[in-house]
């Protein structure tokens, strides 16, 4: 019998880029491109109103080292819309590198853009590097939210070894930035899950665009989870939420109550339960 010889393989990882261009025609907003490639699609569920959502989703289950995936969404002039994802996003431990994700959103002059992501979990031992760049026309505005859950409570995880990056950025230019680094050091530093005052949870959402300040009275009316912190501010066009949670179920109501707030409307049906 032939002795079998070790074989170096490269793992498999996953590469996918979604597109979607939205247009003012004919007196409604109407798809004008869609382009996808690898594990990342893009769907356009059939909704009430006129309104259009995009749901954005990774066929790869999850992300680990290596991975790369991007969203990105263009809107026309006068265009108004709504992008969410399709489920939580899973960042799982990483061999080696990190993953990656990009999203690179557009948003016309007068038209306004909803970006709201399902939160993403982070497993022990995850690297994960995701920027967000949502870049505003004239007169254009947005609401977004971006939800990290460290490992899962109902597991019994604590989290020791993760490299996190995560940020906001709005219109090519510094006018909102939200960075966020979470690695070993800073959880052992704290004590673990103690880093965020015992949270296991955290988000912030933000509106940009005119008159977003007027939004800050019914946000703080709208605050009261229980087993939430969170704390509400309004400034040069901007309202920005931070909210903290001991675990993602409740921050996950607390967010939905606030989206559902300041949209004046009902979620997208993906993140209904």
């Amino acid at each position: 019998m032939n002795a079998l010889t070790p074989l170096s393989a490269r793992l498999e990882r996953s590469d996918g880029h979604a597109l979607v261009t939205l247009a003012r025609s004919r007196g409604a907003v109407r798809l004008r491109d869609l382009a996808q490639r690898g594990s990342a699609k893009a769907f356009l569920p059939r909704v009430e109103g006129d309104v259009p959502e995009v749901v954005f989703l990774n066929t790869s289950g999850g992300l680990t080292g290596g991975d790369r995936l991007s969203y990105r969404l263009e809107l026309g002039a006068g265009c108004r819309a709504t992008a969410t994802t399709q489920t939580a996003e899973r960042a799982y431990a990483a061999g080696a590198g990190a993953a990656r994700v990009e999203v690179l959103h557009e948003v016309g002059r007068d038209g306004w853009l909803d970006w709201l992501p399902q939160e993403t979990i982070l497993f022990e031992g995850a690297a994960l590097e995701r920027e967000t760049q949502i870049s505003l026309a004239p007169g254009a505005g947005c609401l977004m939210v971006e939800s990290v859950v460290l490992g899962r409570a109902a597991m019994g995880e604590t989290l020791t070894r993760l490299a996190f990056r995560g940020g906001i950025l709005r219109a090519g230019k510094p006018v909102l930035v939200e960075p966020l680094a979470l690695d070993d050091r800073t959880l052992a530093a704290a004590g673990g899950a103690a880093m965020l005052g015992g949270a296991r949870a955290l988000a912030t959402l933000a509106m940009v665009g005119p008159d977003a300040e007027d939004a800050l009275g019914p946000a703080r009316a709208a605050l009261g989870e229980a087993g939430v912190e969170a704390a509400a501010s309004a400034f040069d066009g901007k309202l920005v939420l931070r909210l903290l949670a001991a675990d993602g179920w409740p921050l996950r109501r607390q967010v939905a109550r606030l989206l559902t707030v300041l949209r004046g409307r009902a979620l997208p049906r993906v993140w209904q339960v």
